[in-house]
């Protein structure tokens, strides 16, 4: 069977600057992949590359080869509507910063529902009316446990913690069942406790729905509790992939085992600096 995404010799520049430099990635139906590295090693380019939201500053070359229903195509290839059909409702994605990520001046109930009525004419054939499309965000903000989701959904973000407030972006971002999920560092600026409880979250309604997962971070630990496997990268290029487990305890790759090295345990000697990523 063909992989769900495959990306092929993918390369990004901006001006001068090669952010991505020829990367190969396969997503199966299902897996959950993690890319991890540290800042500025081109994790989010690539995800942006995917559903063309790069804009015009950049110089996207490779193929990104998505399985649709008539067989494989390249998004690359793709004029703006066939993107716009796709985005949000096959492929969504959760962005980084839940803190800004919402619409300020719109309750959350409005822009959930908003997510669902941009394609309900793709699934029913038709626009779907007001009602429809607030029920629709009800059950989506109850399915990742918001709290009271219909007695808030006039509620606006600033009325939210910033674990509410990934949760009501988790809900758009799934409230089409997409086939892929893109998760860029969700779990961004969350304090440990809440950080768990999204990823526990994430890991439940993955396994719920069967949907693919593309999950970013700079955190190899965090990628390791929900991924199945994990691509590292590093300036642009890949440097190492492996099952999750593997790739955590057996490393191969010399900047792998610095990322590693510079997360801290309860067995690391306090009195000595942590490494510096590079430094291995």
């Amino acid at each position: 069977m063909a992989a769900l995404l495959r990306i092929r010799n993918l390369r990004i520049r901006f001006g001068q600057s090669e952010a991505v430099r020829g990367i190969d990635i396969d997503l199966e139906e299902g897996e959950v992949l993690g890319l991890v590295g540290e800042s500025g090693s081109g994790k989010s380019a690539t995800s942006l590359a995917i559903l063309g939201l790069l804009g015009q500053a950049a110089t996207v070359e490779g193929q990104i080869l998505w399985q649709g229903p008539s067989g494989e195509i390249d998004l690359l290839k793709q004029p703006p509507t066939a993107l716009r059909r796709l985005r949000g409702r096959d492929i969504a994605m959760i962005f980084q910063e839940p803190m800004t990520a919402l619409n300020p001046a719109m309750s959350i109930g409005r822009q959930v529902a908003e997510a669902y009525s941009a394609h309900a004419a793709s699934f029913k054939g038709h626009l779907g009316t007001g009602r429809e499309a607030k029920q629709k965000a009800i059950a989506a903000l109850e399915a990742v446990a918001l709290p009271d989701a219909a007695r808030r959904y006039a509620d606006y973000p600033h009325q939210f913690s910033g674990g509410q407030r990934q949760r009501i972006l988790i809900a758009m971002a799934l409230i089409n069942r997409p086939r892929l999920l893109i998760a860029d560092e969700p779990t961004t600026a969350l304090d440990v406790t809440v950080q768990a409880q999204v990823l526990t979250l994430l890991r439940d309604l993955q396994q719920k729905h069967g949907l693919a997962m593309l999950f970013i971070s700079h955190d190899l630990a965090v990628v390791g509790e929900v991924a199945s496997r994990v691509a590292v990268m590093r300036q642009g290029q890949i440097v190492e992939t492996g099952p999750s487990r593997e790739l955590l305890t057996h490393p191969q790759h010399p900047y792998t085992k610095s990322l590693l090295a510079a997360v801290p345990t309860l067995r690391t000697n306090r009195t000595q600096p942590l490494a510096m990523v590079g430094d291995r």
